[in-house]
């Protein structure tokens, strides 16, 4: 208990620490965030406010999402070191090689999010049905869009990872991995629909192909632990 104790406010105070950062520097992340939405921010005015606290509760939520961003490998490694003294020593080394591991795998989702997905979104969404009336975007809704679709492609793409725990702890073969290919195939799909913020196919397969990509390098990956 006294460990748990030690390692919980580790993790506290570098979440404090982090997400005071963040709100010192919440216009720099919101301009961030507003980069891939030219849609919206090319014509003045398209992102409104319409609640007195609207925009401080943005503020708030972006900064703790942004400290919990920064905070997170610091967190994992105080997990890691809980668990560790119950742990065989492969069983450790495998547990360190993983957390640059999901760190990576995580980052590389938020960043397809960012650069690949949400800007075709944004165009669809702001275009479809603007000749008909004038849009003006609550800042509110789009940033808890983007989050959203940063935090879902973020947490799928760590798919590889479980997969080859899966198979390194001998809960599923790789060949039981290779004969759920076609219903991963209508899963990866389904994925897409529920990720993306619209209905057009172009953007579900956006998310539907990196998935069943995703699934093949975890297959892959678990042969490699089952034969070890």
């Amino acid at each position: 208990m006294e460990e748990l104790r030690k390692r919980i406010l580790i993790s506290f105070v570098v979440l404090i620490v982090t997400t005071a950062l963040s709100f010192i520097m919440h216009k720099q992340i919101l301009a961030f965030l507003l980069i891939p939405a030219d849609a919206i921010t090319a014509t003045p005015g398209r992102l409104v406010f319409v609640d007195v606290t609207e925009m401080f509760g943005v503020m708030m939520k972006v900064s703790m999402l942004s400290g919990f961003i920064l905070a997170s490998p610091i967190i994992l490694l105080q997990i890691i070191l809980f668990v560790s003294p119950g742990l065989t020593t492969s069983e450790k080394r495998y547990l360190y090689l993983f957390l640059p591991g999901v760190l990576l795998s995580f980052f590389s989702g938020a960043a397809f999010a960012y650069y690949v997905l949400i800007p075709p979104a944004m165009d669809f969404l702001i275009n479809f049905g603007g000749n008909i009336a004038e849009p003006m975007i609550r800042i509110s809704n789009y940033v808890n869009l983007v989050i959203m679709l940063i935090f879902w492609l973020g947490l799928v793409f760590e798919t590889p990872i479980v997969m080859f725990i899966l198979a390194k702890t001998r809960v599923v073969s790789s060949s039981t991995f290779r004969s759920w290919r076609r219903y991963w195939i209508v899963v990866a799909f389904i994925l897409g629909a529920f990720i993306t913020p619209t209905f057009d196919p172009i953007n579900q397969a956006l998310v539907a192909i990196p998935l069943i990509a995703l699934f093949e390098i975890g297959t892959i990956l678990s042969r490699f632990a089952g034969n070890k």
